[in-house]
C-alpha cells in the first residue's frame, strides 16, 4: 500500500474520536473530566461541594465535568455520584498552580475604593447576577469546544493575583481580550440570553446559558445586541467591545462558570491550549 495513503487511513480514527470535553487541567480555577461509566445506563446526577456537575457523552461513556474553585486546598477532592438512588464517590487530586501577580493603576479610584452609594449599587445588583450564575437547564450538551468571541489581543489571562492601585483584590476570573471599540462581540457556542445589564463593575454586560450548569459572561460592552430570553448561535452578535465599568481600556472580559465556579476560558478554545493543559 502506498505509504502516504497509509498515513492518510491510519489519521482517520484519530479524527473520529475528537472528544467533545475541555482540557483538563486539575489545578484551581481549572477543570477536571472524570469518566462515569457506560452510556447504556442513564445519566447519572454528579454533585461537587453540593453543587450539580455538567455530565455529558464522549466516547460511549459519561463523563462528569467539574469546575475547581480558585480557593480549593492542593489534594484529594470528590465528586458524589447519584444513580438508580445509590450514592457513591470518586476522588480527583487537585495539585497546585502559581498565578503571576498583575499590579493595575486606576485613575477612577471609586473603582477600587466605591463610596457608600456605590456600595449599595453593587448590593443591589448582586440579586440578579446571582441569579442569571445559578441557572440550571436539564439539556444534554453535544460539544464544549468553544470559539473565542472576540478578535483581538489577549492582554490578560485567567486567575492573575491582582492588585489595584496596590491594593489586592479578587483574581482575575476571565479572560480579557483587548480590541478597539466596536469590535464585534459574537457567542462562542449556542445558548440563552439570561440576563442583560449594565453594573458597576462589569459595565455593560450579557450572560448566556448553554445549560446544565455551564454559563459564560461578556462584560465591559460599549452596547448590547442582545435581549433576555433570545436564542443565541455560534457566531450571534451579542454586543460591541467597550470600556464600561472597571476597566483601563476597551476590552473583553470573558468569563466562563461551571458548577457555579469560574474557571479558566482558555480551557474552551482548542486554538489556546497551552503545553500544561493536556490531559
Amino acid at each position: 500500500m502506498n505509504k502516504a495513503l497509509l498515513a492518510c487511513l491510519l489519521l482517520i480514527p484519530q479524527l473520529a474520536l475528537s472528544s467533545p470535553l475541555p482540557k483538563q487541567l486539575a489545578v484551581p480555577g481549572g477543570i477536571v473530566n472524570i469518566e462515569l461509566g457506560s452510556v447504556a445506563t442513564p445519566a447519572p446526577e454528579v454533585f461537587f461541594q453540593k453543587k450539580r456537575v455538567l455530565v455529558l457523552e464522549s466516547d460511549n461513556k459519561w463523563f462528569a465535568v467539574v469546575g475547581i474553585p480558585l480557593n480549593s486546598k492542593v489534594g484529594q477532592h470528590s465528586i458524589t455520584i447519584q444513580s438508580n438512588k445509590q450514592k457513591t464517590q470518586s476522588n480527583f487530586e487537585v495539585g497546585a498552580k502559581d498565578y503571576p501577580a498583575q499590579y493595575i493603576t486606576l485613575k477612577n479610584k471609586r473603582m477600587v475604593n466605591p463610596n457608600p452609594d456605590d456600595v449599595k449599587r453593587i448590593s443591589s445588583e448582586r440579586p440578579a447576577i446571582n441569579k442569571a450564575l445559578n441557572t440550571w437547564t436539564e439539556q444534554p450538551i453535544n460539544d464544549l469546544a468553544f470559539g473565542l468571541p472576540v478578535k483581538g489581543r489577549l492582554s490578560s489571562p485567567f486567575g492573575l493575583k491582582r492588585f489595584f492601585n496596590n491594593q489586592p483584590k479578587n483574581p482575575h476570573s476571565g479572560l480579557d481580550i483587548a480590541a478597539p471599540t466596536g469590535t464585534a462581540i459574537a457567542a462562542p457556542a449556542p445558548g440563552v440570553v439570561i440576563n442583560t445589564g449594565s453594573y458597576y463593575y462589569n459595565g455593560n454586560t450579557v450572560f448566556l446559558d448553554h445549560g446544565q450548569g455551564l454559563v459564560t459572561g461578556y462584560f465591559h460592552m460599549s452596547k448590547i445586541t442582545v435581549q433576555v430570553g433570545q436564542l443565541v448561535e455560534t457566531g450571534t452578535k451579542l454586543g460591541e467591545i467597550g470600556e464600561t465599568g472597571r476597566v483601563t481600556g476597551p476590552h473583553l472580559h470573558w468569563n466562563v462558570y461551571l458548577n457555579k465556579t469560574k474557571v479558566d476560558p482558555a480551557l474552551f478554545v482548542p486554538e489556546l491550549m497551552q503545553p500544561e493543559t493536556a490531559q
